[in-house]
């Protein structure tokens, strides 16, 4: 590593901003690698709602490098808040999209946050009424509820590593299991998550 990457690597978030306002590539890069297992924690429960394909965290990084692009120090905020405000403006507004392209059931964003299916967030346009908006929230509370009855254990250890951003790799180290075996389970999980999300029925396997 050269001297003045290792110089890079001892800077603040804030800092390497406003180098990568000043067009330094190493700067902006070096957040991107500090910031992508954020994107990927951000955009795995939407991909499991139902997405078919990585795009989702592809767009997270595209929230990621535009929130580099754009911060304003002066505005008192810290970085990693701002970020992770960008990339989850990124994520939602391709979620909408996907919603009105495909009629996909990602048209809501779901939280899976510690402890495991707690809560459920719910993405929905100002103009919603706020009565129906609270019973969608607790709709998907309860549709959480019983997804979470149907997993197994080790499929609740697999989804908790991989929402937290772990790589296969990672998980199945942790989990003495191989990486094989970790991909089975999180389509297997993929696939429970569809079928609660689109009709609310799920049953084992």
């Amino acid at each position: 590593m050269r001297n003045d990457q290792c110089d890079l690597q001892q800077l603040t978030d804030e800092q390497l901003c406003a180098l990568a306002a000043q067009e330094s590539s190493e700067a902006e890069q070096l957040l991107v690698s500090r910031y992508s297992r954020l994107v990927r924690i951000c955009a795995r429960p939407l991909f499991l709602a139902g997405g078919d394909s990585e795009d989702l965290i592809q767009e997270g990084m595209v929230g990621l490098i535009k929130g580099i692009r754009t911060y304003d120090q002066s505005r008192q905020a810290l970085f990693r808040t701002y970020a992770e405000i960008c990339i989850r403006s990124q994520l939602v507004s391709a979620v909408r999209r996907a919603a009105r392209d495909k009629h996909s059931p990602l048209n809501n964003y779901i939280s899976f946050e510690t402890p495991l299916f707690d809560t459920a967030g719910f993405v929905s346009d100002q103009k919603d009424n706020p009565e129906e908006v609270l019973i969608g929230k607790e709709e998907w509370k309860e549709r959480l509820r019983a997804l979470k009855d149907q997993l197994s254990g080790f499929e609740a250890e697999i989804l908790q590593q991989y929402l937290n951003g772990l790589s296969y790799s990672d998980i199945a180290r942790r989990t003495g299991r191989s990486q094989k075996s970790v991909d089975n389970a999180v389509q297997r999980i993929r696939r429970k998550v569809a079928r609660q999300f689109t009709s609310g029925d799920i049953s084992k396997g």
